[in-house]
């Protein structure tokens, strides 16, 4: 297993740590059935300390407060069809455990898809899934529990009504294909937006080998927001593109370095530039995480992001953590006694600490 990986599974990547911890179920005639999940809890402080509405200044409370963590319940399955083919699928729910939602329950279906998995042609799946270029591009920097993150997420124009490809290991390459829809089915002629149907593709390719990993991949990031899901478009209609890579120094240290940028809409702005560096060391059951990213907006100021995090593993199952993130937020102009005010002086440190039990 890979350093970075290792890391990664130290410091929350679910799908590592969910299959290091689940319980089979079933196990049979070829036929398997795993259950995996977690339950975090937190206390988290900092952050924005206020934002605008129509113009004017609006103060934001950021008092500590515990808050769960991305609890969360799973399903994994698979059947081998035969000596080369598996079917699969996977289901997962998000919940809060803490008190302002013990009435609500389950809160999120954020895994659902099934899919075909071949050693020699590849794997094929569709549905509810994180996003490709998040798996194959933007992993390395994809170490924090919470905030800290500056590039693509898993949730970049990827989970529902979503279809995918990848290719199996080509001597350290694979290259991959997602494709996600749009639909305005079910819309009265008031409701559908003027691009009706859309169809966003995500794509690139991926080389890991001994200890160096890159990633090389392109979202074309309509804007667009699924009006029959809580929606994870957020884009502006232009081509976003990323190379990120990382190299294990060590077998206990792990470097990484990143750009990405996506184009600037003349309608809708939004294009940016942004370069991060950083690192994952590991020594014993202690794992320790610095990202810092220069994030260069088109059309205003520059930003400098940085994030720290600690994690320590009491056990296969219980670790606890620390995390830090100043984002530096962007000025913010408001309207203040009719005068225009342009202030940088926006967010304070963003701090997380809390325990995570996986099984």
């Amino acid at each position: 297993m890979k350093k970075t990986l290792l890391a990664t599974a130290i410091v929350g990547a679910l799908g590592a740590s969910a299959a290091a911890q689940a319980a089979t179920v079933y196990d049979q005639d070829g036929t398997k059935l795993d259950v995996y999940g977690r339950i975090a809890m937190g206390v988290a402080g900092g952050g924005p300390e206020y934002t605008t509405q129509n113009g004017q200044r609006v103060e934001v409370n950021n008092d500590a407060e515990f808050v769960d963590v991305y609890s969360r319940l799973g399903l994994r399955m698979s059947h081998d069809i035969s000596r080369d083919l598996t079917a699969f699928g996977r289901v997962e729910w998000r919940f809060d455990g803490d008190e302002n939602t013990t009435d609500g329950g389950f809160n999120e279906v954020r895994q659902s898809y099934i899919g075909l998995q071949s050693d020699q042609f590849g794997t094929f799946q569709a549905g509810n899934f994180d996003s490709f270029y998040n798996q194959f591009v933007s992993l390395p920097f994809d170490v924090y529990i919470d905030r800290g993150l500056e590039f693509a997420t898993h949730r970049k124009q990827s989970r529902g009504d979503s279809i995918g490809y990848y290719t199996p290991d080509l001597s350290g390459f694979t290259a991959f294909l997602q494709l996600k829809h749009y639909s305005e089915r079910g819309l009265t002629e008031a409701q559908q937006s003027s691009e009706g149907d859309v169809i966003a593709p995500q794509g690139g390719v991926r080389y890991a080998q001994g200890p160096v990993t890159i990633g090389l991949g392109f979202v074309e990031d309509v804007a667009r927001v699924d009006p029959n899901s809580s929606g994870n478009g957020g884009g502006n209609g232009e081509m976003l593109y990323g190379l990120i890579g990382s190299y294990d120094i060590t077998d206990q240290f792990s470097a990484r370095l990143g750009y990405e940028t996506r184009d600037d809409n003349n309608t809708r702005g939004g294009g940016y530039d942004t370069i991060g560096l950083g690192g994952t060391f590991t020594t014993g059951p202690w794992a320790f995480a610095a990202d810092i990213y220069d994030v260069d907006p088109d059309n205003s100021d520059s930003r400098t992001s940085w994030a720290l995090g600690s994690y320590y593993k009491v056990s296969s199952n219980f670790d606890v953590f620390l995390e830090l993130q100043q984002a530096d937020q962007q000025s913010i102009t408001f309207l203040d006694d009719d005068e225009i005010v342009s202030t940088a002086d926006g967010d304070d440190m963003y701090w997380l600490t809390g325990a995570r039990y996986h099984f």
